[in-house]
């Protein structure tokens, strides 16, 4: 028999998330699978990046979203596609829809998860300044419970996050969020394409603006926020953001072209969401 790049790799099917974080913990050298969509291109082009991989896609205790007191709480298995429909983040937080339009095609977004969005830890996830700006939590799951971790507390380096090698992403939790919410993704095409720069923002007394692709994790642009809410001008924020982002150059584009399309769209938010009310981009 012929073998073929998946015919050494060894795929665990729990029946339930109580199973599944009990496999984490007893298992080694488990690997999360949900939509698959980064995974299986990387076992495509011979390099897996394990050899046994959980499969969470059956279990539909980590799909759905709902508001659980005020925060909205969506299963770390919801789609893009389901982000897109729902009537619940389009009231709550707009521009997670937006950014989930901007995820690949309708083939990638039926399979694509929020979840797995955060676990992939790519700096340039589409999804993760949304979930940045509006201070959002990510829901642990272990045998021995669940414990929540403030979003912006999350990563630790590129890649990297402070999730223990026996914990699960069950959920992510937003908390209310006043203010115009604003949105844009800069990449090589309209769409289909991986960002060179990815902006989510809130206009608010106390703004809130986050980057991705401009460092080795998504950030939060504290220190350009708090220059905004001081009643710092456009130029001189635009100098406090340009001391802050650390973009590189690589395949997709340089860090000279990064910072400045970063400055941009600081200048387009700001004048986007000037007038009153509530807006989403």
């Amino acid at each position: 028999m012929r073998r073929t790049a998946v015919s050494s790799l060894q795929l665990l099917q729990p029946r339930s998330l109580e199973e599944a974080v009990r496999m984490m913990r007893d298992e080694e050298s488990l690997i999360p699978l949900a939509g698959g969509t980064d995974i299986y291109v990387s076992i495509n082009c011979g390099r897996p990046p394990g050899r046994r991989y959980l499969n969470l896609w059956q279990l539909d205790e980590l799909r759905g979203i709902e508001v659980r007191g005020e925060s909205l709480r969506i299963g770390t298995l919801t789609t893009y596609t389901d982000l897109i429909r729902s009537g619940l983040v389009q009231q709550h937080l707009p521009i997670l829809a937006s950014a989930a339009r901007e995820v690949g095609a309708v083939q990638i977004q039926n399979r694509g998860t929020l979840g797995g969005n955060i676990a992939n830890a790519s700096p340039a996830g589409d999804s993760l300044p949304v979930v940045a700006a509006a201070e959002g939590v990510v829901v642990l799951q272990s045998v021995g419970g669940e414990r929540r971790v403030a979003f912006n507390e999350f990563y630790t380096g590129y890649r990297q996050s402070v999730m223990r090698a026996d914990e699960l992403i069950i959920a992510v939790e937003i908390p209310p969020v006043e203010g115009k919410q604003w949105f844009r993704k800069v990449g090589t095409r309209a769409a289909q394409a991986i960002s060179k720069v990815v902006m989510a923002a809130v206009r608010a007394p106390a703004p809130r603006i986050a980057l991705g692709s401009v460092a080795p994790t998504v950030m939060r642009l504290g220190n350009t926020e708090a220059a905004l809410a001081a009643g710092a001008s456009l130029d001189e924020a635009e100098k406090v953001l340009l001391a802050e982002v650390r973009p590189i150059d690589d395949i997709r584009s340089t860090a000279a072209y990064r910072r400045r399309v970063s400055a941009n769209l600081l200048r387009r938010f700001w004048s986007d969401t000037a007038g009153q009310g509530s807006a989403q981009e």
